[in-house]
Order: structure tokens, then sequence, then C-alpha cells
């Protein structure tokens, strides 16, 4: 039977395979874990209330009940279930990402999760989180540069990554980009490779990953297996998430857990799993991959004709599991004694960093420019803004003061428009990278401040140079003043509105982390501002008048009219004398040439602020709990 497949030739020849390509340095690992988990248990709320009914009654739903399990350096423990399980939210816990009610205990060589055992877990996400546009050597390298320690000089830590490329089969594709929906790249399996490499860099003593075979095929499935199976043989404990793996993938595992509805049905060696079920009555009818048939048990198909209830094969899986393994599993667990355990870990060893603040924003400023450089730079981008810029020079074309109330309409229009593309700009930038920053964080790989600072600084070249432009092409076109310092006025005023109107987009991005209801949001707000800013309504009741004072369009029209306009000047009109003073003008009389300090004051107060705003609002965000 397909079953019964020994496992001698695949060890023997994952062994060669090892001392052939495997690189000194990750042969073994640093400090060997004993993971063990005893009665783990976690409950989530759920609100019977719906949309338009709320319920102040809340219905406590158990996902995890009661598993226990010992998983033992140089071993690989596949946990199996059907979805809805309970699979991916054992491995959380397990990898101390999951917090809530959870109950039992988890320890790694005795002791509780800590911050020396994060710095030694690796935990490879299923949907492999990674930047499209940079090469696989830049995505491993950079994350060299951030996780490990600075005992190693920058040298060093590039030589790790190259070495992870070469132990992961990656070398082929050094130079090739990630890639994405909408981007072509590598191929899915070099992806997840990638992925776990960026776990391996670290050397972990204990490796989690999430459905690793996730829409891969069978070959691929079976290389990327056979790469931890290496791994676990060089020391490392190795726990994952599998659905539906092959009879080859099967038997590579060690321990088996099989998984129904947060109930544990099965732990122990994969080899022995259709022995066990076949001597409490459930063996299969004909010769089938073991894991199919785990799987058809777990969801309470049983693989004869009998039409037993599906619930009924639950519960008696359930009872059996509990008479014939529960009380075994847990006397093997008290047998372990603290004298097996290899050297712990101790906290003492590591700092909460890896990297100083400084290094970290380096390397994220740099990251972050490479990635980003192909949206801020984007063709589409720039043709836009020289569409805009061009269009405006030549309908306000050498307009002269004869015509006032055109001139400050373009000054108007400037504050708008570079209002809203700048907002609009900044609102995708913290929703589109919360799985990223979720995803690092939880590794512990950089601060959140210095991964805001770098953020921030690293579209400043977009947020500055493309405004630039439009100034420099709209200005002489549209004929304001030729004074070199009138321009430069007119160019810091719209610089420093585009600072606020992008610190505004990433409050609002971090504050609601949906890219759709951030953009309508937005729209709303910026909509709001435009129409309090004095060149719609300059008669405004005194019950809304007070969204003037909060209002950037208000204050940067203020400030751009004054780079143009001192209130002695003065313009043709129909007066006797042929002129009247620029101030007295109804449409700036109403804004008013006065008090250009105090809206500077203010813009500086919003660009501070609204950044503020949005490193708070990033504060909430911790790691990811998936509940499966």
């Amino acid at each position: 039977m397909e079953q019964e497949m020994p496992m001698v030739d695949i060890e023997a020849q994952a062994n060669k395979k090892t001392e052939i390509e495997a690189p000194a340095i990750f042969k073994k690992a640093n400090r060997p874990v004993t993971l063990k988990f005893e009665d783990v248990v976690y409950m989530i709320k759920i609100n019977k209330g719906g949309l338009l009914k709320k319920s102040k009654n809340s219905e406590e739903k158990m996902i995890l009940k009661g598993i226990t399990g010992m998983v033992q350096p140089g071993e690989v423990l596949a946990m199996l279930g059907p979805s809805g399980s309970g699979k991916t939210t054992l491995l959380t816990a397990l990898g101390g990402r999951l917090g809530g009610r959870l109950a039992g205990t988890i320890t790694y060589n005795g002791k509780p999760f800590s911050n020396a055992m994060k710095r030694n877990t690796g935990f490879v996400t299923q949907d492999d989180v990674l930047y499209p546009h940079l090469t696989v050597t830049e995505t491993l390298v950079f994350t060299a540069l951030l996780r490990l320690p600075n005992s190693l000089s920058k040298e060093e830590k590039v030589q790790h990554a190259e070495a992870v490329i070469t132990q992961l089969g990656l070398t082929k594709c050094i130079n090739s980009i990630i890639g994405g929906e909408r981007l072509r790249g590598i191929s899915g399996g070099e992806r997840k490779r990638v992925s776990i490499g960026q776990e391996m860099l670290i050397n972990p003593s204990l490796l989690f990953l999430d459905e690793p075979t996730s829409g891969l095929d069978s070959t691929t499935a079976q290389r990327i297996v056979s790469t931890l199976w290496e791994l676990s043989n060089g020391g490392r404990t190795v726990v994952m998430t599998i659905h539906q793996p092959s009879s080859r993938l099967f038997y590579m595992f060690h321990k088996v857990l099989l998984l129904s509805e947060g109930n544990p049905l099965y732990f122990g060696r994969g080899s022995e799993a259709v022995d066990y079920f076949s001597s409490i009555g459930y063996s299969p009818m004909v010769v089938m991959n073991p894991a199919d048939f785990l799987l058809d048990l777990a969801n309470g198909v049983s693989s004869d004709d009998s039409h037993e209830d599906q619930n009924k094969i639950k519960q008696t899986l359930v009872s059996a599991y509990k008479i014939n393994l529960a009380d075994k599993l847990k006397v093997e667990l008290q047998e372990l004694r603290s004298s097996q355990y290899q050297d712990g870990l101790d906290d003492k060893q590591f700092g909460k960093w890896s990297t100083a603040w400084w290094q970290q924003f380096s390397v994220l400023f740099t990251r972050g420019v490479k990635e980003r450089k192909h949206q801020s730079f984007s063709g589409l981008k720039i043709g836009q803004v020289l569409v805009v810029a061009v269009l405006s020079g030549l309908l306000w074309w050498q307009s002269d003061d004869a015509h006032l109330q055109d001139k400050i309409g373009l000054l108007f229009f400037e504050s708008g428009f570079w209002g809203f593309f700048p907002l609009f700009q900044a609102i995708f930038t913290f929703p589109h990278e919360r799985r990223m920053l979720e995803k690092e964080r939880s590794s512990g790989m950089y601060r959140l401040s210095s991964y805001f600072m770098s953020t921030v600084v690293a579209d400043l070249p977009m947020e500055l140079i493309l405004p630039t432009v439009f100034v420099v092409i709209t200005y002489w076109m549209a004929g304001l003043k030729s004074s070199f310092v009138n321009f430069v006025q007119t160019l810091v005023v719209l610089l420093l509105s585009v600072l606020v109107s992008q610190g505004l987009g990433l409050a609002i991005g971090a504050t609601i982390m949906d890219q759709k209801s951030a953009t309508i949001l937005g729209s709303v707000i910026m909509l709001t501002f435009l129409l309090a800013g004095g060149f719609y309504v300059q008669h405004v009741p005194s019950f809304i008048a007070w969204i003037k004072y909060i209002s950037i369009s208000n204050y940067t029209y203020k400030l751009l009219i004054g780079s143009q306009y001192k209130p002695s000047e003065t313009y043709p009109c129909n007066s006797k004398g042929g002129f009247c003073l620029v101030g007295e003008f109804p449409a700036i009389k109403q804004v008013g040439l006065s008090g250009q300090a105090i809206a500077v004051v203010a813009l500086v107060i919003m660009l501070v602020g609204y950044r503020l705003m949005a490193y708070v609002a990033l504060m909430r965000i911790g790691v990811t709990k998936k509940v499966e």
C-alpha cells in the first residue's frame, strides 16, 4: 500500500542533498528548542446583533478545545484538518502571536515565550507578503540588514543573505523582481522560498509555516517540504499547517496533529496514523493517500458505506482520542525532564532591537525609495501633472492685473489641485503597507518610529519635485510677478501646503486602514476645506464659519495671494483715478492680506499635528490575529 512507503530512502536522499548544498553556517541550529503545549484553549466573542440591531449580549465560541502536543529539535510537525478546524489559530498561538482569551500552557525549553525566543523564531505566513518591485537579492539583503544583530558587519550580513539564496536554490532568480498580481516576477514556488529565506536569515531554532504549499503544484510543494525537512535535520523544530498533502509529503512529517472543529483527533507519528484509526474501527477500504483518509475522518466521512452521521463520527473520534491518546501524551510530556532541554535562551543576551534606530531608518528609507519610485514617478502621474500645468498656463496665459479675478482664481486652483493630489497619494500609503507592517513588526524587525519616519521621508521626492515642476511651468506662462522673490514665496507656500495635505492623507489612511473608505472621507474633508477656502463663498454664515480656521485651502489661498500682492498695491479699475487698492478688491478683502504669519503657523501646526495623528493611529496595529 502507498501509505506504507518507507522513510529510509527519503531520509537518505535528504541527508545527501543537505551535505552537498547547505552552507556550513546553516547546518545546525544555534540553540535547539523543544516546544510543548498542554490543554491549549482559545475563545472568541461573537456579537449576535447585526448592523442595524445591536445586542448587549455576546456569545463566546471556543476555537481550540484543549490541544496538547510536543515537538522536539529535528522534528517536523504537520497540523492537518479541514478549513475552520483551528490550524492557523493554533499555529499563531504557538508562535507567540495570538492574544485574547488564550488558556493552557505553551513552553519553549520549559520557559514561556520571551524576547529571546522571539528573536530565534521564524514565522512564514500563508500569503507571501513581499515588495513586488524588489529583486530576490534586495529582498533578502534588506531583511538581513534589519534582522541580524550588529555583532555582524554589513558585509557579513550580505554574506548570510547570499548563503540563504544558495541553500534555498534561488541562485537562478537572484536578479529577478518578486512581482505581484499585475507585475510579472518569479514563480509561486520561488516566492514561497523567498518568504522562508527571510526567516532563515536569523538561523531560527523554531520555524512556523502557515500552509507553505498552498497554491503550488505537487513538484514545487515537494521541493518546499524537502527543504523544510533538511532544515529540521539540522536540529531545528519545524511546525506547519498543511491542508491536503500528497502521500510523498505526508511521510516526510515526523509527527502529525489532526484537528476537527478545534478538537484533536490524533497526535503522533505520521506513519502510525492509519494503523491507529484502523484499531478503533476506521480503516481505508482502498489504497489511498493517508492524508486524504485523515481529512475524510476529520470531516466526519467514513470510508465504508455505513452512511453514519458525520457528527456522530466526529464525536466518536474525539472520545477515542481522549481514551487512547490524551493520557499517554500527557505522561510523555511529564517524562521530558528539564535536564533534557538544550541550553535555554537568555533574554539578557538579546536587546529589544537587533539594530540601532538610525540603521533601521537608513535601511527602510533605501528600501522604500527603491520600492515606491515606480509608483511615485510613474509616467501616468508625471504626465498628469505636466498636462494640468501646461493647460493651466494656457488658460491663464499672460493674465494681467486688469483681470485680477482671473489671477486669484489661478492661485485658488493651485491650492485646490495641490490639496487633492498629495492627499490621495498619501491616503493609500499605510493601507497598502498594512500587511507588511504587521508581518515585520510582529517579528521585531524595527521600531515603529523608524518605519514611520522613513516612509514619510521616502515620499518627499515625489511630493516636492512634481509641484515644483508645476509651479515652474505655470508661474511664468500665467504672467505672475516676475520677481524671483515672489516666485520663491509662491513655491514655498505651495510646497508647505503639499506637505500638510500629505500629512492629512497619512492620518486618514492610518486611521481608516481601508482604501475605499479613506478615499471617500478624504474627498469629503478636502471638498469642505475648498468650500470654506474663501473663494466660492465670501459671506459664510457665522454658525459654520469656523470651518475656515481648520481649512488647509483657506490658509494656502491667503498665503498665495500674499506672495503676489501687498495691501498698498493698486490694480486698474473703473474708479475716478483709474486705479484701486488691491486690498479693497472684494474677493481679496474677504480673505485679507494681513495675518500672513498666523497662516504660516497654522499650516506648520497642521504639518506636525496630522503626522502625529497618523503615528498614534499606527500604534494600534499589532500582530495579525487570524482565526481559521
